[in-house]
């Protein structure tokens, strides 16, 4: 391999907030505004959207919008797909659709509130979805901003600054996996997975290896990725006591009391992380296992490889790929990794041989 590069897939979105592939190669792609497109693989970007429930989501600051999605595990079969967004009081909202005889159009007059979540801010909505390899959803939020920095990180009572985890299937609107760390509400929310991030705006599960990776945008000095198995302990990511490998809040804390990232990085690097994804894909087998994730504000792309506990073999891509401002990334349907850029281009890596 010589190295990498992009091929644009399609031009003229608007604030992209994540892309996803489909089986028959078709690509979503979520914009901020309250629509989902479709880009097809031998038409491109149609003109129609996949979903637009702009009626419904406030995107009034770069923070807020439609923010996540996920395919149920048998979308294929029943069509279903959950959406994470900021509706027009300034709340983040978990809502659930469906996709009928259209394939290219989800029932907008059919979607039903799963869970709604105060937010204190605009700010440090975060949004990520993704289904696990246990069939659980795991729900990505913020510490809810300066309304709430201070006391949501560590609280895990809250439903702020945390991943939250949650079954879809077994009763309406879901159930509490048994085994979340708070499922009896005593400690915690029974809702809560994980605690202490302070705005996880994208974070990754990798099935294969059964590991989640979590990009929290930093404040004052770190940026950080965190790498823990997907075991229900009730992890605590250290926000706002830490940030990074250093003390914030918490001026003589002892940082080992805290999950430890796996990388982080200074503001004289980079000033806001967006997570990655793992390429477990075919084109590129070099890269096998290596998480991508990028810069927003310094606009570069960077992989390393965790193995045995420990982030290696990293990689600056930027010279090659030149990728800009990166709002998110994705896989298509092959593994192959997807990138939103800032300048409503949606791409997809791809080899120089």
């Amino acid at each position: 391999m010589q190295g990498l590069t992009l091929e644009t897939l399609a031009t003229g979105l608007s604030r992209q907030t994540f892309a996803t592939g489909l089986e028959d190669g078709r690509i979503l792609v979520l914009e901020a505004i309250g629509r989902i497109r479709v880009i097809d693989p031998m038409a491109g970007l149609l003109p129609d959207p996949f979903l637009n429930i702009r009626n419904k989501v406030g995107s009034a600051s770069i923070e807020q919008g439609l923010l996540g999605l996920a395919l149920h595990p048998d979308y294929p079969e029943n069509g279903r797909l959950f959406v994470y967004y900021t509706d027009r009081s300034g709340d983040s909202v978990l809502a659930e659709y469906g996709v009928g005889d259209d394939a290219n159009r989800a029932d907008e007059t059919a979607g039903r509130v799963l869970l709604e979540i105060s937010q204190p801010d605009e700010r440090h909505n975060a949004g990520m979805l993704q289904f696990g390899p246990d069939g659980y959803l795991y729900i990505g939020t913020g510490d809810g901003g300066a309304g709430g920095a201070r006391v949501n990180g560590q609280d895990p009572k809250t439903l702020l600054a945390g991943i939250l985890r949650l079954d879809v299937d077994a009763a309406d609107p879901y159930a509490v996996p048994a085994d979340n760390p708070y499922a009896d509400g005593v400690d915690g929310a029974p809702e809560v997975w994980a605690y202490g991030l302070r705005n996880p705006w994208r974070f990754f599960i990798d099935a294969a290896e059964g590991l989640i990776y979590i990009g929290d945008v930093g404040q004052e000095s770190r940026e950080e990725i965190n790498v823990v198995s997907l075991e229900p302990v009730g992890y605590n990511f250290g926000w706002p006591s830490v940030e990074g490998t250093e003390c914030f809040f918490e001026s003589n804390c002892t940082i080992s009391d805290y999950v430890v990232p796996a990388i982080d990085y200074g503001h004289d690097e980079g000033l806001s992380v967006t997570g990655g994804v793992v390429y477990r894909g075919s084109a590129i087998p070099e890269l096998t296992g290596h998480y991508f994730y990028a810069d927003w504000v310094r606009e570069w792309i960077r992989s390393f490889r965790f193995e045995s506990g420990t982030a290696d073999q990293m990689r600056d891509w930027t010279d090659d790929l030149r990728p800009g401002q990166i709002n998110s990334f994705g896989l298509d349907a092959t593994g192959e990794v997807l990138i939103a850029g800032w300048d409503g281009s949606v791409s997809r890596i791809v080899p120089v041989r």
